[in-house]
C-alpha cells in the first residue's frame, strides 16, 4: 500500500467511524442488521464490511476467530477473577532483580494473566515464571514510541527469543501528529510481521491525542493486524479513562483487544474499564485491585 492509498483509507475509515458514532450506531455490533442478500443477521458483523464476523473473507481486517486473549468480556468478574485480565507490570527504570522476582511470585500467587516488564527483564521473568502458565509480556520502542520500525521489530523479535509470549509496542506519535499515516502503518505493520503467532498490542499514549487521531489511530492498527490496542504508557499525560476505552471498543468492535493502562489502581477501577470495553488491564496496583483495596499512584 503506498502514501497515498492509506491517506485515502484513512479518510475512508475516519469519515465512516465518525458517522456510526454521531448515529450511535456502534461498529461491529450488526446483530438486527439486514445482509446484502436480505437475511437479517443473528451474530456480531465484521465492523469493516458489515458481513458477519465469522464468515467475513472479504475485507480482510477481521480474524476469522479471536484467541482467548482477546474475547471480550461477557460477564463482569469478581475481584479475584479480574486477576485474569491483568497485566501484571513494572516498568520502572531502575527496577531491579529482586524487585522483578517480587512482580513474578505475586503473579504466580493471584494467577495473574501476564507480568508485563521491559525487554531487557524478560529472560529473568520467564525463568521465575517458567511452568507457572503466567505469560511474559515485553514493552517495545517504550516509552516514546520515536524509534525506527525496524528497531522496533529487532527489540520485539529478540524479546520473543528471550521469552515474551507478548508484545505491547508504542506507536509512533510523532508520526501520527504530523499525519503521516503510512509511517503509523509501516511501523506497526514491520513489528506484528516480526512476531508472527504472538499477541501484539499497540500503545496509542491516547492522552497525547485528539479525538480524531484516536479514531485514526485505533483504525490504522487494526488494518495493520493488531491484536489490541491499548491507552497508556502510564509515563505519558494521563491515563486510562472511560470515555477513552469506549471510543477504542467503538472503533475497533469485537474484532480485537482493547488494553486500559494508566491509572487503575481498585477493583472498581477495573470494573468501569471492563463494563466500557476493557478486556485487558495494565497495571502496579493488581494485588490491590484483586483484594477489592485501593492500589498505590504508579505504573
Amino acid at each position: 500500500m503506498d502514501d497515498q492509498q492509506i491517506d485515502i483509507l484513512v479518510d475512508a475509515i475516519t469519515a465512516k467511524v465518525k458517522a456510526r458514532l454521531f448515529s450511535g450506531d456502534l461498529p461491529g455490533m450488526g446483530v438486527g442488521k439486514v445482509r446484502p442478500d436480505g437475511r437479517k443477521m443473528h451474530a456480531p458483523a465484521c465492523s469493516s464490511c458489515e458481513l458477519p464476523v465469522e464468515g467475513c473473507l472479504s475485507c480482510g481486517l477481521n480474524p476469522m476467530s479471536l484467541s482467548r486473549a482477546q474475547a471480550p468480556v461477557k460477564t463482569m468478574p469478581s475481584a479475584k477473577e479480574t486477576a485474569r485480565y491483568i497485566d501484571h507490570t513494572l516498568l520502572k527504570p531502575d527496577a531491579d532483580r529482586e524487585l522483578i522476582e517480587k512482580l513474578c511470585s505475586e503473579a504466580r500467587q493471584h494467577n495473574f494473566f501476564s507480568v508485563c516488564v521491559n525487554s531487557s527483564n524478560v529472560r529473568l521473568a520467564a525463568s521465575f515464571l517458567a511452568g507457572s502458565g503466567v505469560k511474559v509480556c515485553a514493552v517495545v520502542g517504550f516509552p516514546l514510541g520515536a524509534g525506527t520500525p525496524a528497531a522496533k521489530a529487532f527489540e520485539a523479535r529478540e524479546a520473543v527469543r528471550c521469552g515474551a509470549d507478548e508484545i505491547d509496542m508504542v506507536m509512533n506519535l510523532g508520526a501520527m501528529r504530523s499525519k503521516d499515516y503510512s509511517l503509523v502503518q509501516e511501523d506497526i505493520s514491520k513489528v506484528v510481521k516480526a512476531v508472527p503467532g504472538k499477541i501484539l498490542k499497540v500503545i496509542l499514549e491516547t492522552g497525547m491525542l485528539t479525538h480524531e487521531e484516536k479514531i485514526i489511530a485505533c483504525s490504522l492498527s487494526k488494518v495493520a493486524k493488531a491484536s489490541f490496542v491499548k491507552t497508556s504508557t502510564g509515563f505519558g499525560p494521563g491515563g486510562a479513562t472511560v470515555e477513552d476505552i469506549t471510543l477504542m471498543r467503538q472503533i475497533v468492535g469485537p474484532d480485537i483487544g482493547v488494553k486500559a493502562s494508566g491509572g487503575v489502581r481498585s477493583y472498581e477501577d477495573a470494573k468501569a474499564m471492563m463494563k466500557a470495553g476493557a478486556n485487558r488491564l495494565g497495571c502496579s496496583s493488581s494485588v490491590a485491585i484483586v483484594s477489592g483495596e485501593q492500589g498505590k499512584s504508579g505504573y
